[in-house]
């Protein structure tokens, strides 16, 4: 059986989505009804969602048992197709080791949960997203013109997008494991999805999705993009990603969508109410300290900036609330403890300061 705890405070999974709500507030306004129409929907869909995911918080998530055919250390994964219906999971279309089928966007997102797997056991240990051999579902072609996907405690769930803005939600791997990231999360330091700790709990997703995606193309840190979402944005869209790790600020920059708000340092936080304490905003401050120490070091960012932050999110020591000055002095510390006063410390330390963010 998963255990039913986190380390911080008990099961309080959130509603994830990777679709900032600023961007679909922006879409919804849109003169054009073939931008405003699915992204008002998709608003809609996220806010049921949302509220579902709060009701099971409060009446317990059914606990999810390991099935009698999974073995430890390997997979479980299970693909779903919602039809373009709204009720999940939907129908089974494929299981662990099934052939690849027909359909593009089923054998993107078993894929996708099996390089996210693949990476936190043989880079990290961990097995599945629960360190216990938690089983893997997705669920793709999520109702109509759905420009979203996300992690609601339980499972993913991916839409076909809109076709105008966004593109098939499987076409990019690290958005699959910038999901799936948000279970790790759940399960270990559980940060509150708010302000800092909110931004926080964003920004590690980012870096596993990164992670993901430079590790299934063998990347090094410094042959990697560093983007998150490239190949979400349709053709129309003046723009290379949803976000930018190396230049926070500089995804896209389009007259529908807007500029990408991301500020890459202390001295362009955002103070806003919306967007949860502007989660998917302020996160792209801790996302370019971790570029920094990744490219400073140098090499494959998984194996010496992954494993400091990965020491981090799991050590037991991160609170719920963390502030960013909270993370970085623990990420100093992880740094120190794992490899001692050598380049790791320095690569962290500095690419803390760069961003403006005291460590103590």
């Amino acid at each position: 059986m998963v255990p039913d705890m986190t380390r911080n405070g008990g099961f309080e999974p959130v509603f994830c989505t990777i679709i900032p709500p600023h961007v679909l507030d922006r879409l919804a306004q849109a003169d054009d009804p073939a931008l405003s129409g699915p992204a008002r929907r998709t608003i809609q869909r996220d806010a049921y969602e949302r509220t579902r995911r709060h009701l099971t918080s409060v009446v317990g998530a059914p606990a999810v048992a390991l099935l009698a055919d999974a073995e430890p250390g390997k997979p479980y994964r299970t693909v779903y197709d919602a039809r373009h219906g709204t009720d999940l999971p939907g129908t089974k279309v494929r299981g662990e080791g099934d052939a690849p089928g027909k359909d593009a966007t089923v054998n993107r997102a078993y894929a996708g949960l099996g390089a996210t797997f693949e990476l936190l056991l043989k880079a990290y240990g961990r097995d599945s997203i629960d360190g216990d051999g938690l089983p893997l579902d997705a669920t793709v072609h999520y109702d109509e013109d759905y420009n979203n996907a996300f992690w609601n405690g339980e499972q993913m769930v991916f839409g076909d997008g809109d076709g105008e803005i966004f593109l098939d939600f499987t076409n990019a791997i690290d958005v699959i494991g910038h999901e799936l990231a948000h279970g790790v999360t759940q399960y270990t330091a559980n940060l509150t999805y708010y302000g800092q700790p909110g931004a926080l709990n964003e920004s590690v997703s980012d870096v596993i999705g990164a992670l993901i995606k430079q590790y299934t193309l063998g990347q090094t840190a410094d042959q990697a993009d560093w983007l998150i979402g490239a190949g979400l944005l349709a053709p129309r869209v003046t723009g290379k990603a949803l976000r930018s790790m190396k230049e926070p600020g500089s995804a896209y920059d389009d007259d529908v969508l807007g500029k990408d708000p991301q500020p890459a340092t202390m001295d362009d936080y955002v103070r806003t109410g919306r967007d949860n304490g502007g989660v998917h905003i302020n996160s792209g401050i801790p996302n370019h300290a971790f570029y920094l120490a990744a490219t400073t070091l140098g090499g494959h960012a998984w194996e010496r900036a992954g494993q400091v932050w990965y020491d981090v999110l799991t050590g037991g020591d991160l609170t719920q609330d963390a502030k960013f000055t909270d993370f970085a002095t623990l990420t100093v510390k992880a740094a120190r403890a794992r490899y001692g006063d050598g380049d790791e410390l320095q690569a962290v330390t500095k690419a803390w300061e760069r961003v403006g963010v005291r460590t103590l």
